[in-house]
């Protein structure tokens, strides 16, 4: 039997995600280095700041992916959340100190939160069941070669430009405002999406409980996945450590990147084919190997394997979690099921990015991943213990 070709929306959002991806990692791999070196902050304040800004991300999605079940225009508010995270990135070039990045780093994962909800239910409204697997991976991995090819491109800048932490982050924008142009212009809300139906309840408990008990366990082994992995901040923080040279701290990020993009797509025709529980175990149980790696390691030659297992992580993780909460929630509460589920997750990465900060400053780096090990641990036991049969197999 054939199988369906992925639709050209999913092309299209995955190329929005490379541009973004492209734009903020520009910035992202270079502002651990920015705040500590440039700017002065601890590792404490590198940790409160990401997590504050990442948890937002995800805390925003709940509500995003409401509306977008409600006013059934996906769209229109990926469309929003992809304007503000350009909007954003001139703040960075402009900070003189730490204050003004947590405001920028703010408003920029705002708009990921508005943005990433609305936009995964679209990719699973647009695509048919039997390929979901595929296309989440496909925009994964698409977003991804944004997140290596951004680093690359500010080592190459800080280079040429003599560790110019500001005029990189200047070009950092025009592949922002290129990302927002395209979904403004080149993707199509369905016409299903459109019609007059009756809208969904409210954010309530209701809602909630509609979504069901193996939604509910995946938005558990989500949390607990996101509080083993904090912010990857802190494998640029282990790179610098290592005795990275500043210009080419990035390299963490294309590393991890590389191993994530080339990952996530076959992983995720993968798990069309196989038991997505299985998978899941699978990626936590790479973490757990990934932090042990990184928390013993005395070289770079060390510090190359563990980012690499944390980017192999990454691919056997993040699309699949996402097909399976489209797999788990009914259909007209899709958006808000990526925002119930990333709420949880946001929560996670709050908590994890402080304790990560917090453990580094006071105990040093090892402790750190350590705890991280511990933490991936306990989600694989979740996986395999408690996720319900209808997500041992593909949908």
């Amino acid at each position: 039997m054939t199988r369906p070709a992925i639709p050209r929306g999913v092309w299209v959002l995955g190329f929005v995600s490379l541009l973004m991806d492209v734009s903020s990692e520009m910035i992202h791999s270079l502002l651990p280095l920015y705040l500590t070196v440039a700017l002065g902050a601890g590792a404490l304040v590198v940790g409160i700041i990401e997590g504050v800004a990442e948890a937002t991300a995800l805390i925003v999605k709940v509500f995003s992916g409401v509306l977008s079940d409600r006013w059934r225009n996906r769209k229109g508010l990926a469309a929003l959340g992809y304007g503000l995270g350009a909007f954003s990135k001139p703040f960075f070039a402009l900070a003189t100190g730490p204050g003004l990045v947590f405001a920028a780093r703010f408003a920029d994962r705002i708009g990921k939160g508005i943005r990433g909800a609305p936009r995964d239910a679209l990719i699973a409204d647009l695509t048919p069941s039997a390929i979901r697997g595929a296309a989440f991976g496909l925009r994964q991995s698409l977003d991804t070669i944004g997140a290596f090819v951004g680093p690359l491109l500010a080592m190459g800048l800080m280079l040429a430009w003599h560790d110019d932490f500001r005029a990189v982050f200047w070009v950092a924008v025009v592949p922002g405002v290129l990302s927002f142009l395209l979904i403004a212009f080149a993707v199509r809300e369905p016409e299903a999406n459109t019609s007059k139906a009756a809208l969904p309840p409210r954010l309530n408990a209701a809602t909630v409980r509609a979504l069901g008990k193996p939604f509910a366990w995946v938005a558990i082994a989500g949390a607990a996945l996101t509080l083993a992995r904090f912010s990857e901040a802190f494998l640029v923080l282990r790179g610098r450590d290592l005795g990275l040279d500043l210009a080419y701290a990035p390299l963490v990020m294309v590393a991890m990147s590389v191993v994530y993009a080339l990952s996530a797509y076959p992983i995720g025709v993968l798990a069309d084919r196989m038991s997505k529980r299985t998978l899941l175990a699978w990626g936590a149980a790479l973490l757990v190997v990934a932090d042990v790696v990184l928390a013993a390691a005395s070289g770079l030659v060390a510090l190359g394997i563990g980012v690499a297992l944390w980017g192999l992580h990454m691919g056997a993780t993040q699309g699949l979690l996402a097909a399976m909460v489209a797999d788990a929630a009914p259909g007209n509460l899709r958006g808000t099921a990526f925002g119930v589920f990333n709420l949880a997750s946001g929560i996670a990465m709050l908590a994890a990015s402080v304790i990560a900060g917090a453990l580094w400053q006071f105990m040093g780096p090892a402790a750190t991943f350590i705890t991280g090990a511990v933490f991936a641990a306990l989600c694989t036991a979740i996986v395999k213990l408690r996720l319900p049969p209808p997500l041992d197999r593909s949908t």
